[in-house]
C-alpha cells in the first residue's frame, strides 16, 4: 500500500511540475496568467490511497505589471475586462488581456495572432457608435473639406488712433498701405477641392468713434465686397467687452468670389466668430486665428486613444476616430476556459459576458502605449520548485525503504 501511495505522490508532483515549468517559461509573456496545480487525496472507501492533481486553476483576476512600450497600438486594461477578438478560421469569439494591435492589409484592426479585434465602428464624420463587430480602418484617402467657420480672438487696443490714410479697396495689384490700418492677420481657407486661399483681415480704428474697429477682408489679394462691406467690431468703453456684431460673429459669403478657384472648386460661406475679442488698452494681441476645413489626405497610421478610440491619421494633419474598442467582463472570469496561456473562451460557469466601451462599468480603463506583463512571481515559483523537489525525494525514499523491507523479508523467508 505504501508503495502505491508514494508512487501516486511522485506522479502528482510530476504533473504539478508542468504548471510550475509553464509559469517560469512564460514569466516574460505579455498577458500570461500563472497557473497552479491543486492537490487532492485519493480515497477508496474510508481509506486514503494516495494523492492526485484534482484541478488546475489560473490566477486570471490577478493583474500583472504595466510596461510602457511607446507604441501607439499597444494597450493594457486597468481593470477586470478582456479585449474581444474573433478567430478568422473558426469564427470563435476569444478573450485576451494582450493588447498588441495592428492594421491588417484588408483594412481591419487585428491582434498579434491575426484575430480581428471587436469594437464599435464609427461612421466617418460622426460620433455615433455602430453595432459591436469588426473595427474597419479606412486606409485610403479622405476628401477635402471646404472651410465653413473661422475663430478669431484678440485684443483690439483701445490706444489705437484712426489710420492717417483712408481705406482703399485692395486688388491683386494694389496691396493696402500700412497707413490704412492698425493691424492685419492672415488665415488659410480651403475650397471644395482642398485648394488653399489666404484671407487677410485688416483692422482699422473707425475715424468717427473710439469704441469701434472696422475689419476689411481681402481674399487672395482681392477685397471681398469692397470698402462698404467692412464689419464694425464695437466694444463697451467701460468693460472692454465686444458688443457687436450680434452674436459676436459675421457671415462672409465667398460663393460669388471672383476670380473663382481653379479646376471648378467652390468657396462657401464662412462664419467668422469673434467671441472673446476685447478692446482693452495696451498691446494689440492675437490668441486664436484658425479656420476649419482641410485638403485631401492619405492614410499614414493608426493609434489608440485613452478612451479606447481607434484614431486614424492622415498626411494632411487630420485625425478621425474610426472605431472604439469593446471590453468584456464576466460574472466569474476564473471559470473561463483557457485555450492557451493568454486567451480564453466563454464557458457555462463563467456566465454571459457584459460588453461595454472602456471606462464604462467594471471593465476598466485603457492604458495606451503599454502592455500588461505576466503575473508570474518567479520567487514563489522557485520556492515551489524546491518544495516539489523535497516532496519528490521524500516519496522516492518511501519507495526505496519499501523495496529494502521487501528484500529483507524475502531473505528472511
Amino acid at each position: 500500500m505504501s508503495f502505491d501511495i508514494a508512487l501516486s505522490g511522485i506522479q502528482a508532483i510530476n504533473e504539478s511540475l508542468n504548471s510550475t515549468s509553464q509559469n517560469i517559461a512564460n514569466a516574460g509573456t505579455y498577458g500570461y496568467k500563472s497557473s497552479r496545480a491543486n492537490f487532492s487525496s485519493l480515497v477508496s472507501g474510508d481509506v486514503q490511497t494516495g494523492v492526485m492533481i484534482g484541478s488546475t486553476t489560473q490566477s486570471i483576476g490577478k493583474q500583472g505589471g504595466v510596461l510602457n512600450t511607446g507604441r501607439g497600438l499597444d494597450a493594457s486594461i486597468n481593470g477586470r475586462g478582456f479585449f474581444i477578438t474573433k478567430n478568422q478560421n473558426s469564427g470563435q469569439v476569444e478573450y485576451t488581456r494582450v493588447g498588441i494591435f495592428d492594421a491588417s492589409k484588408d483594412g481591419f484592426l487585428v491582434d498579434a495572432t491575426g484575430r480581428k479585434v471587436q469594437g464599435y465602428p464609427i461612421k466617418t464624420g460622426t460620433t455615433t457608435l455602430g453595432a459591436l463587430g469588426d473595427v474597419p480602418i479606412p486606409t485610403g484617402s479622405i476628401p477635402a473639406v471646404a472651410s465653413a467657420k473661422m475663430n478669431y480672438v484678440g485684443n483690439m487696443s483701445a490706444d489705437w488712433t484712426a489710420p492717417a490714410t483712408a481705406w482703399v479697396a485692395a486688388t491683386p495689384t494694389a496691396t493696402p498701405d500700412p497707413s490704412m490700418f492698425n493691424m492685419s492677420k492672415a488665415s488659410v481657407l480651403y475650397d471644395t477641392l482642398g485648394g488653399k486661399h489666404t484671407l487677410t483681415q485688416y483692422f482699422a480704428r473707425t475715424a468717427s468713434t473710439a469704441d469701434s474697429v472696422d475689419v476689411h477682408y481681402v481674399l487672395d489679394g482681392t477685397e471681398v465686397g469692397g470698402p462698404t462691406a467692412a464689419v464694425a467690431l464695437k466694444f463697451d468703453t467701460t468693460t472692454g467687452q465686444l458688443t457687436a456684431p450680434t452674436g459676436s460673429s459675421f457671415l462672409l459669403d465667398l460663393t460669388t468670389f471672383t476670380p473663382a478657384p481653379a479646376n471648378g472648386a467652390k468657396l462657401g460661406k464662412v462664419t467668422i466668430d469673434y467671441t472673446g475679442t476685447t478692446g482693452f488698452a495696451g498691446e494689440a494681441t492675437t490668441t486664436a486665428n484658425a479656420a476649419d476645413g482641410y485638403a485631401a489626405g492619405t492614410f499614414t497610421g493608426v493609434a489608440l486613444g485613452t478612451d479606447g478610440s481607434v484614431i486614424a491619421s492622415y498626411n494632411n494633419g487630420q485625425k478621425q476616430s474610426v472605431g472604439r474598442l469593446a471590453i468584456a467582463t464576466f460574472p466569474d472570469e476564473g471559470s473561463l476556459k483557457a485555450i492557451d496561456g493568454t486567451s480564453w473562451i466563454e464557458s457555462v460557469n463563467s456566465g454571459t459576458p457584459l460588453v461595454n466601451a472602456p471606462g464604462v462599468g467594471m471593465g476598466g480603463n485603457i492604458n495606451t502605449s503599454s502592455l500588461e506583463q505576466s503575473n508570474v512571481d518567479i520567487t514563489s515559483e522557485l520556492v515551489g520548485l524546491m518544495t516539489s523537489q523535497r516532496n519528490y525525494q521524500a516519496n522516492s525514499k518511501v519507495i526505496q525503504t519499501e523495496s529494502t523491507m521487501l528484500q529483507s523479508l524475502m531473505q528472511a523467508i
